[in-house]
C-alpha cells in the first residue's frame, strides 16, 4: 500500500537533494520570517520544486508547507524543505528534506533525507521503517541505561520544566544535544532512546512520527496525547515512553 506514493516522495527527495546541495556550505542570504526562524532562498526553492512536481503527479491532493503555507484536504503532503535551516546555514551537515503524507488527518508516510549526512530515512504505515534500506528497530534499553538527546539546552533551562530535565540528565546513561529530526531518527534506528522537544509544528513531525512508530518506537505529546501542530513532542524507543511522560507532564 502506498507503493506509488513512497516512489514518488523518493523523487522529490532527490530533487529537493539537487537544490539544497547546490547552496550547502556557499554563499548565499538567510533572512528572518516574521516568527523570527530563519529562511534561505534553499528553503524556498526546495518547497516549490515539490509543491509543483505534487501538482503535477498527484494534482488532487494538497499540501501544507513551512514556507508556503497550509493546504486542506483528506489527502495532504506535509513538507519543511530544510529541517534545521540554522544548521544549513552555519554549515553544519544535520539539516533534511522532511516528506510526510496524511490521508484523513493520520500520516500514512513518511521520509526524511539528509543529503549532507548521506542518509536517508522512510516509512509506509504498516510496512516498516528503513534507512538506506536497512531496517530500523527501536531499542530495548530501559532508563537508568537509556542515552538521552534534546534539540537545546535553552528549550529547559529556566523554564517550568527545568527540573524535570536535570532529573531525566542525572538518571539516564548520557545525553547529548543533537536536535532537529536527526535526534528522533537516533531514536527510531536504536541509536538513541528517548528525545524530547518542548514545541514542533507539524512539519517538524509527521514524517518522524510515521518513520519512528514503524521501528517500534513511541511519539506523542508529554502528557501522553497524540501530537497536533505546535504541541510538544517526545520520542522514545517505547520501553521508557511512559516513565518519561508521567515525569515530563508532573503526574
Amino acid at each position: 500500500m502506498f507503493e506509488e506514493e513512497l516512489s514518488f516522495a523518493h523523487e522529490l527527495a532527490d530533487r529537493a537533494a539537487e537544490i539544497s546541495m547546490s547552496y550547502f556550505l556557499g554563499e548565499f542570504e538567510v533572512r528572518q520570517k516574521p516568527d523570527l526562524s530563519p529562511v534561505t532562498q534553499a528553503d524556498l526553492e526546495v518547497e516549490t520544486a515539490i509543491r509543483e512536481m505534487i501538482a503535477a503527479r498527484f494534482p488532487a491532493d494538497a499540501v501544507t508547507g513551512e514556507e508556503h503555507g497550509a493546504g486542506a484536504g483528506d489527502r495532504m503532503w506535509i513538507v519543511d524543505p530544510i529541517d534545521g535551516t540554522k544548521n544549513f546555514a552555519d554549515g553544519v551537515p544535520i539539516w533534511a528534506t522532511l516528506l510526510a503524507l496524511q490521508v484523513e488527518g493520520r500520516s500514512v508516510l513518511g521520509m526524511a533525507s539528509a543529503p549532507a549526512l548521506g542518509e536517508r530515512y522512510e516509512a509506509v504505515r504498516g510496512g516498516g521503517a528503513r534507512w538506506n534500506g536497512r531496517e530500523l528497530r527501536a531499542s530495548e534499553r530501559k532508563l537508568e541505561d537509556a542515552f538521552m538527546v534534546f534539540s537545546s539546552v535553552e528549550d529547559w533551562l529556566g523554564g517550568p520544566r527545568e527540573e524535570i530535565f536535570l532529573g531525566l540528565l542525572r538518571d539516564t546513561r548520557r545525553s547529548r544535544g543533537f536536535g532537529d529530526f536527526w535526534g528522533h531518527m537516533l531514536v527510531g534506528r536504536g541509536a538513541a532512546d528517548l528525545m524530547m522537544e518542548p514545541a514542533l509544528r507539524i512539519w517538524d513531525w509527521a514524517s518522524i512520527a510515521v518513520i519512528v512508530e514503524e521501528a517500534g518506537g513511541r511519539v506523542t505529546t508529554f502528557e501522553g496525547e497524540e501530537p497536533s501542530d505546535g504541541s510538544s513532542i517526545l520520542t522514545t524507543n517505547g520501553v521508557v515512553h511512559e516513565e518519561a511522560v508521567r515525569r515530563l507532564s508532573g503526574r
